[in-house]
């Protein structure tokens, strides 16, 4: 059990709200690179590509090439994310 000045820094991030300082050091250039527009932006257009598709439904190759094209785009966002 955590006595002196640690307890009340324990009670306190157990009564507040996940703020920014919360989170880890080592965390906080992932947090704002994935909350960037450009960022978002990117994911969002090629989660709305992936969804259209799929509503329109895959009838050819050139269905399937548009499919794989957007999910390509979404992994690259996602790794530019886990490689910085």
């Amino acid at each position: 059990m955590l006595t002196g000045p640690d307890t009340a820094i324990d009670e306190r991030r157990r009564t507040t709200t996940l703020g920014e300082e919360d989170v880890p050091n080592e965390a906080r250039p992932l947090l704002k690179k994935t909350l960037s527009i450009g960022w978002l932006g990117q994911t969002i257009a090629s989660l709305c590509w992936i969804g259209s598709v799929l509503t329109y439904g895959i009838k050819s190759s050139g269905d399937w090439l548009q499919l794989f094209a957007a999910a390509s785009w979404l992994l690259a966002n996602i790794s530019t994310i886990r490689n910085d």
